[in-house]
């Protein structure tokens, strides 16, 4: 009687269905210890389209896609439809593949944060484009 009670108890299908995964009550940044500039939030959201168009001008040499960096931001420009453009200066590798030769390029993109606001007069969702490219 007591090994049918206890097996009843173990393979009973309420505690294996309800078997919950315990999750965290609130989100810890990464690393404590790390210092976040406004430029490093700013590189996050503009990185991605910088890479595909960094690959459109070299000829769709991935190595320039992953080998570019930003030197530094120019120039961060308020428009009145609540957008931002922004200028940088990056590094591309040079072509030749030498290790240590870079190109300089200039690239302004424009950031358009998802706006729907009467109160200020925008209606326009998220985007990020890149509007010039120059070649140093």
């Amino acid at each position: 009687m007591i090994i049918l009670f206890t097996s009843l108890l173990i393979f009973s299908p309420d505690n294996l269905v309800n078997a919950k995964s315990t999750e965290p009550k609130e989100i810890k940044p990464y690393a404590e210890d790390w210092y976040v500039t406004p430029e490093d939030i700013i590189r996050d959201i503009i990185f991605p389209v910088i890479d595909k168009r960094v690959i459109k001008e070299y000829g769709g040499k991935e190595a320039s896609g992953f080998g570019w960096q930003q030197q530094r931001i120019v120039n961060i420009v308020y428009n009145n439809n609540h957008s931002y453009d922004i200028s940088l200066r990056i590094q591309v590798p040079d072509s030749k593949n030498n290790p240590f030769e870079y190109t300089e390029d200039l690239v302004k993109v424009r950031v358009s944060p998802s706006c729907d606001s009467p109160k200020i007069g925008c209606s326009h969702g998220y985007k990020v484009e890149v509007l010039d490219y120059q070649h140093q």
